[in-house]
């Protein structure tokens, strides 16, 4: 089934502005979290709302979804790619204090928007540079990245090993407290982080020597990147739990892929253009030329009498899709080289060649 126009599924007009998008998002979503709502169909519901609002919310998304529609965003981003940088947490305080589960995005969607804060370590985006032929049969790379990992001594619980760590008195260890309230003749319920152990549920007496009682370090380390076949500009490579450390459980990585202009290659969607010089011999009489590709070299048949700036393809020498692993084609566009110098003689033979009737396919090799 084809997947209906994000403006529709969230029932805003193409120009909504980003806070009727909000506004329009935080009602669906209030209406359908499955928390909430145990009707068949609600966690596709709410699947589905969410998904239009992470491209909507984003201009730099939500305009290529403007240009390209579905099928030309889905060639740039994945899933993981659809998310990132989606910012759910206001919403998920929302769903919290409304009594009915924090978020749901991670049991969901497997990624972005997940995590509770202080049980896992952050995400963390870094850039990879590649070039054409890179981009074309995938790479492997290698970066860099400081990141904070649990502290080697203490294991991220903050304390001194051997010291004294006591549940909070206030929360009971749960890390969030209830707090009653009324207005007039109605009682309120909301939920909330406990103040006095900033959520953890415990408390500290001695911190830990090592790392200061921050329970992390920083550390910079080497990690290998896979850049898959026919990765397009712009688009990401989520590294799961290569990310942050936390208590229970690391963040992911996203490596934002940057490919860098060819100057003899040209790309449009998985399809590349390049031009190739032929002789106005050649033209006229037809030959076998070799022209580059991505991967090598090809034989293209040029036809006698083919005119300046005419385009031939080479099928399946282009980029391959990098989610089927379909490839694009080669667009060739010849173009007839002219001397600039020619002798008596060959200017004797051009003009009797002009007088024998053959004008009109001479100006189109001459690209008159």
């Amino acid at each position: 089934m084809s997947k209906r126009d994000y403006y529709e599924v969230l029932g805003v007009d193409k120009g909504a502005s980003a806070s009727q998008i909000k506004k329009a998002y935080r009602k669906l979503a209030l209406k359908y979290h499955p928390d909430k709502n145990p009707d068949k169909g609600a966690e596709e519901k709410f699947k589905e709302i969410s998904e239009a609002y992470a491209v909507l919310s984003d201009e730099q998304k939500k305009s290529q979804y403007d240009q390209f529609g579905h099928a030309g965003f889905e060639q740039r981003y994945s899933q993981e790619d659809i998310f990132r940088g989606a910012d759910f947490s206001s919403f998920e305080d929302i769903f919290e204090q409304m009594g009915f589960g924090g978020g749901g995005f991670g049991d969901l969607f497997g990624f972005g928007g997940r995590r509770r804060r202080g049980d896992y370590g952050a995400d963390l985006q870094t850039s990879i540079r590649i070039n054409l032929k890179e981009a074309a049969a995938g790479a492997k790379k290698t970066i860099r990245i400081r990141r904070r990992v649990l502290c080697d001594s203490c294991r991220g619980s903050r304390a001194e090993p051997g010291s004294d760590i006591k549940t909070c008195s206030q929360c009971r260890g749960r890390g969030r407290v209830v707090v009653h309230r009324r207005l007039g003749a109605m009682a309120f319920q909301t939920a909330g982080t406990c103040p006095s152990c900033r959520g953890e549920g415990r408390t500290i007496s001695t911190p830990c020597k090592t790392c200061h009682g921050k329970g992390k370090v920083e550390k910079t380390d080497e990690i290998s990147v896979d850049v898959p076949a026919g990765i397009a500009n712009g688009m990401s490579i989520r590294l799961p739990n290569a990310g942050e450390e936390g208590l229970k459980g690391s963040g992911d990585l996203y490596v934002h892929v940057e490919v860098e202009a060819d100057k003899n290659f040209k790309r449009s969607g998985n399809d590349i253009y390049i031009e190739s010089p032929v002789s106005f011999v050649q033209a006229a009489l037809g030959d076998k030329i070799t022209v580059p590709t991505l991967f090598g070299e090809a034989e293209l048949n040029i036809p006698a009498g083919t005119q300046s700036h005419t385009v031939f393809r080479l099928r399946g020498e282009g980029i391959p899709n990098v989610h089927t692993g379909h490839k694009g084609d080669e667009m060739v566009r010849v173009i007839v080289s002219i001397p600039k110098r020619l002798s008596g003689k060959q200017k004797k033979l051009l003009k009797d060649f002009e007088k024998e009737g053959s004008k009109g396919l001479f100006d189109g090799i001459l690209g008159k």
